[in-house]
């Protein structure tokens, strides 16, 4: 066993000073190339007297050269480690310009993402002054409006007390008037308290008309509707532009990295299929071979044994589903038909909706009624569905103790997509919900 540190230098050749190619040992025991020493002896064979090069000892007659195979398969193991040191010390420059440019991309994200929170605080921050601003200015138009009814109903107010008093005066002296003994001055009162006093008062004046903001009300009300509706859509678009900004790679392998996107959806009870039942807080459906008493709506699925999330997907989302019978698992546009021929109302019929089809004996993917055929999935096994609506990509993964691709397909998303479920007839329950 050879202790110390070996220097590469030492099995190096004293005449080409490389590496030592095919080494042979001479007499006084230094080794050399055999081409080295060969054409170093050649050039002295006229003068029948050769030397070592480097301790200049002479020998009487040329010696046999003799590969030294022991020198010779240490010079290999040599020359195979600096090899892999040369390919090491190229992966570290590789690693280490990857390492920098990744700690540049990581500033340059948090630099960036500083950015963007201080100004969508400030944007948010003007919006709120300008919501504040409005408010305002509705307030202040309903205290103009006040100020305006409230005059206007003071002055009418003092018009009728001034009538009611001159009308209780009128009473007075007509009542006085009939009590008289003087006729002389009953025939001249007579005419001028005969006739009723004209009203000062505006006759369309009323209780109601001073008192309704019931219209603002109702228009303020619609406004906060219409606002949050509005900062629904807008959300799940900001969403959407953040998820899709990632300075790693976009591949993603491990059930972990998948569970940073998942996202939980519930069944919509207005589109499951009379035959279908949900249950377990709308995340299961059961075909129950039987008619359920459903109330008549426009979104729910006649004739085909389908249901669709209340929720969007949006960004980057991925979800899992327990499933046996026979199941599809779909993504649909809200635009899908429920009423109508297959190729417009089922999953993977059409343009709308894309279908991984399960059941114990095949496994298939639909899409524009279009089948292809792949490997059966184990009912097992979870299905995971991963989505990222920017980029395009749908996958379909068989989850056990690790994630096995099913399928998976690019295509370009025109509308926000809504997690989909088939349960035919026979099927148990379908879970879309992680334990």
């Amino acid at each position: 066993m050879v202790e110390g540190n070996i220097s590469q230098d030492k099995f190096n050749c004293s005449l080409c000073l490389d590496l030592l190619k095919d080494p042979v040992t001479i007499p006084c025991g230094h080794s050399y190339c055999m081409s080295c020493i060969t054409n170093c002896w050649n050039q002295e064979d006229p003068k029948r007297i050769y030397s070592c090069p480097q301790c200049r000892q002479t020998f009487a007659s040329r010696p046999a050269l003799n590969k030294n195979v022991m020198i010779a398969e240490m010079v290999e193991e040599l020359r195979v480690l600096g090899a892999t040191q040369i390919n090491l010390k190229q992966r570290i420059q590789e690693r280490e310009k990857k390492l920098q440019e990744l700690r540049e991309t990581v500033n340059s994200y948090k630099c960036s993402a500083q950015t963007a929170v201080e100004d969508s605080g400030r944007i948010f921050t003007e919006l709120i002054r300008s919501i504040e601003r409005r408010h305002s200015e509705v307030t202040q138009l309903i205290r103009d409006q006040e100020k305006t009814a409230v005059s206007r109903a003071e002055g009418v107010l003092k018009c009728l007390e001034q009538e009611i008093e001159d009308l209780r005066r009128r009473d007075t002296e007509l009542e006085q008037l009939l009590h008289t003994n003087n006729h002389i001055h009953f025939l001249k009162s007579f005419q001028c308290l005969s006739a009723p006093p004209e009203s000062t008062v505006a006759h369309n004046i009323t209780v109601s008309s001073l008192v309704s903001f019931d219209d603002v009300k109702k228009s303020v009300s619609q406004l906060k509707e219409n606002l949050e509706d509005l900062c629904i859509e807008e959300i799940e678009n900001i969403s959407d532009q953040v998820s899709y900004f990632t300075t790693v790679s976009d591949e993603l392998r491990t059930r972990e990295e998948f569970l940073q996107y998942f996202r939980q959806f519930t069944l919509d009870s207005n589109t499951e299929n009379e035959y279908i039942r949900l249950s377990d807080e709308n995340t299961a459906a059961t075909n129950t071979d039987t008619v359920q008493q459903y109330p008549d709506h426009p979104d729910r699925f006649c004739g085909y044994l389908q249901v669709l999330c209340r929720e969007s997907v949006f960004g980057r989302c991925y979800w899992e589903v327990e499933w046996s019978g026979d199941v599809g698992v779909s993504v649909s546009y809200k635009s899908i038909s429920r009423k109508g021929q297959i190729s417009e109302c089922v999953f993977g019929c059409n343009d709308q909706s894309w279908k991984l089809l399960c059941s114990d004996s095949t496994c298939s993917f639909w899409h524009k009624n279009k089948c292809t055929d792949l490997p059966v999935v184990s009912s097992s096994c979870r299905i995971g569905v991963y989505v990222d609506h920017r980029a395009g990509i749908l996958s379909f993964y068989s989850v056990s103790n690790t994630m096995t691709l099913i399928h998976r397909v690019q295509a370009t998303f025109t509308q926000p997509l809504y997690p989909g479920f088939y349960v035919s007839k026979g099927s148990m329950k379908m879970y879309c919900f992680i334990r």
